[in-house]
């Protein structure tokens, strides 16, 4: 993700990267009121994306991250 869109998204900014994930998170909404599948999918790609896009605004790697806030967890299930 970062070598794809870092340069487009540094330019844009952190709010405005920001902005486009709210965004995408509402339309997240609107497919799993309508409970559209495809759409879900679609969308929940997209939240993913943005959410990756602001981690590496902020410097922070989103796998190490999420591994260090649910290690308990992960070793738990064995993951």
């Amino acid at each position: 993700m970062r070598k794809a869109f870092y340069e487009r998204d540094e330019a844009r900014g952190l709010y405005a990267t920001f902005t486009w994930l709210v965004e995408e998170v509402g339309e997240l909404a609107e497919a799993l009121l309508k409970g559209d599948h495809e759409s879900i999918e679609e969308e929940l790609a997209d939240v993913i994306a943005w959410t990756l896009s602001v981690a590496n605004l902020v410097g922070i790697d989103a796998e190490e991250a999420f591994r260090k806030k649910y290690a308990k967890e992960l070793e738990a299930a064995k993951c």
